[in-house]
C-alpha cells in the first residue's frame, strides 16, 4: 500500500500526461511571456506581438498551440481575434511562478538561477 503524501490520491496517467504536455508548452519563454501578458487581460495578436517583442507570425503560431492545448481561448471582434485566459487557475499558476521568480531576482539583485537538473 502506498502512502499518499498530503492526503491526495495519485492522478490517473492520462491526467499526468495532459499536465506534462501543458507544462511543456509553458517551457517556452515566448509562450510563457504570452501567458503572462494574457494573465493581465485579454489582447489581440498585434498588441501581444508588440508587448512581447515577437514577430506577428511567430506569436500567432504560439497562440495557436496554446489554444489547441486549451490554455487560452479566443473570440472574434470585427476583424480582430482577441485572446484571453478563461481559467482562473491557469492565471494563478502563471502569476505565482513568474511573480515568485521576479521577487527572488529583485531580492537577491542577481539574475534568476537556472533550476538544477534542467538541460544544458
Amino acid at each position: 500500500m502506498t502512502d499518499n503524501a498530503g492526503g491526495y490520491d495519485d492522478p490517473p496517467a492520462e491526467v499526468l500526461t495532459e499536465a506534462a504536455a501543458a507544462f511543456g508548452l509553458l517551457a517556452s519563454s515566448a509562450r510563457l511571456h504570452l501567458m503572462w501578458a494574457l494573465s493581465q487581460g485579454e489582447s489581440d495578436v498585434t498588441h501581444l506581438a508588440d508587448r512581447v517583442g515577437g514577430a506577428l507570425p511567430a506569436v500567432s503560431q504560439h497562440l495557436a498551440k496554446l489554444k489547441l492545448a486549451g490554455l487560452v481561448r479566443s473570440r472574434r471582434e470585427g476583424r480582430r481575434q482577441v485572446y484571453y485566459i478563461d481559467d482562473p487557475d491557469v492565471v494563478t499558476l502563471v502569476r505565482v511562478m513568474v511573480g515568485q521568480l521576479t521577487a527572488r531576482a529583485r531580492h537577491t539583485a542577481a539574475p534568476v538561477r537556472r533550476l538544477h537538473g534542467i538541460g544544458g
